[in-house]
């Protein structure tokens, strides 16, 4: 039996114009990202399965991970978010890190669950973190990297919205409705989470098993809130009210005008502990969120240590992608070869000096040293979106002068190397 030519479920081949889609994501990502003084780390796919038992949420834990056994009897898992592996690196070297510690990482993550149009099981995302700032300028800064991000990939901000909460405020609502059970305000705060995939009906019912008929309404309605000035009286002097209204102000002032309070905004991860944010896409078509973070400030202490303030975000590949589709921002990637170079006759050895000083030279060549009809030569150089060709045989060889062909116009003329050099640098 043949074997099948499909990747496995829910992750991708990335073929040569994919990836260079992927790595025109990583080099914005990585510009924006080291523009605001941040560094790269990495840490490893696997992890202890208790990593992320602690405080990720069971829902990953449970339904999403891929979790196994190794030879030594140990159980982990593939990474499905960077967040506690960043946190337990943090912890080991707690009092040797300068603060703000400001690092980002662009690793694959995997989550076992049903793709689907934005969701799948593999994906490559930007997780940028910044440690040791306890007031809300770290939020500040993180809004303002995610708008310049999208900038950067030719976005408009009439294209994305950045909306804010915070799970202080949220907490408080939901133990004034709820009381102290923390396992019904974590219940009602996945729900919520999920609650714009649900039929209205669905998830009414769903809300009313958790907290009773009578308290749905009263809660979904401070939950519709958009507006700061429209939270119940008895909010106003909450704590996060300030913070939300002082990020509101200064984001505004620094002309990010897309950033507005969504009362309903969750963010399901337990770990959450004031401040959240999401960026969604304004296209009819795509309309959902994108990628988003928020202060996790206790999960550096879960390693024995002293807890460090910290806020974060994380921002897929996947999502994005559909986004500068929607909006008909992908840009034309050319390939990176500059010169496709067709040996005519037996010259692949005294070749070989030329094509070393092209290279030299910081061009990409590709040579084919096939002795196949020039004809299909040509035509493998145009498929591959090759803009030039070099030709090199015995009369070119003693002559010193060469044949390029621009394969876009079809003009061909004859030069000398350094002509030919010139030329393929423009």
């Amino acid at each position: 039996m043949a074997l099948s030519t499909q990747p496995y479920k829910g992750a991708r081949d990335f073929y040569p114009e994919d990836q260079r889609l992927l790595n025109y994501i990583f080099w914005q990502w990585i510009e924006v990202a080291e523009s605001f003084g941040y560094e790269e780390y990495s840490a490893p796919l696997l992890e202890p399965i208790e990593l992320y038992a602690a405080k990720t949420g069971n829902e990953i834990v449970n339904e999403q991970t891929y979790v196994f056994e190794d030879r030594g009897g140990r159980k982990v898992t593939i990474r499905p978010e960077m967040t506690p592996s960043v946190s337990r690196m943090v912890a080991a070297r707690r009092q040797e890190l300068a603060y703000p510690l400001r690092w980002y990482s662009i690793p694959s993550v995997w989550r076992y669950e049903r793709p689907q149009r934005g969701r799948m099981r593999e994906h490559w995302q930007l997780n940028v973190d910044v440690f040791g700032i306890e007031g809300i300028e770290a939020e500040m800064e993180m809004v303002q990297m995610s708008d310049a991000i999208m900038k950067a990939l030719g976005a408009k901000r009439s294209m994305y919205k950045i909306r804010i909460n915070s799970r202080g405020l949220i907490n408080t609502i939901m133990q004034e409705y709820i009381g102290d059970n923390s396992t019904a305000i974590q219940a009602v705060i996945r729900l919520v989470d999920r609650m714009h995939k649900m039929k209205e009906k669905e998830f009414t019912a769903a809300l009313s098993d958790i907290i009773g008929k009578e308290k749905v309404k009263p809660l979904t309605d401070v939950l519709a809130t958009n507006k700061l000035v429209d939270l119940p009286k008895r909010y106003s002097n909450h704590a996060s009210v300030a913070s939300l209204r002082r990020l509101l102000d200064t984001v505004a002032n620094l002309g990010i005008s897309n950033v507005v309070f969504d009362a309903s905004l969750m963010r399901g991860f337990d770990y959450y502990t004031d401040i959240v944010f999401e960026v969604f896409d304004t296209h009819p078509d795509n309309n959902r969120s994108m990628f988003g973070g928020g202060r996790y400030d206790g999960l550096v202490g879960m390693f024995g240590v002293q807890s460090v303030p910290t806020v974060g975000f994380g921002m897929g590949d996947v999502t994005l992608v559909n986004f500068l589709r929607a909006h008909k921002l992908v840009p034309k990637l050319k390939t990176e070869t500059d010169v496709y170079v067709a040996l005519v006759g037996d010259v692949y050895e005294p070749a070989q000096t030329i094509i070393a000083k092209l290279r030299a030279a910081d061009l990409d060549v590709a040579v084919d040293p096939t002795n196949r009809k020039l004809d299909k030569q040509i035509k493998a150089a145009d498929k591959k979106g090759i803009s030039h060709m070099l030709f090199i045989g015995e009369q070119e060889l003693k002559k010193g002068s060469y044949r390029l062909k621009d394969l876009k116009t079809g003009q061909e003329q004859s030069l000398s190397l350094a002509e030919v050099i010139a030329e393929l640098s423009r």
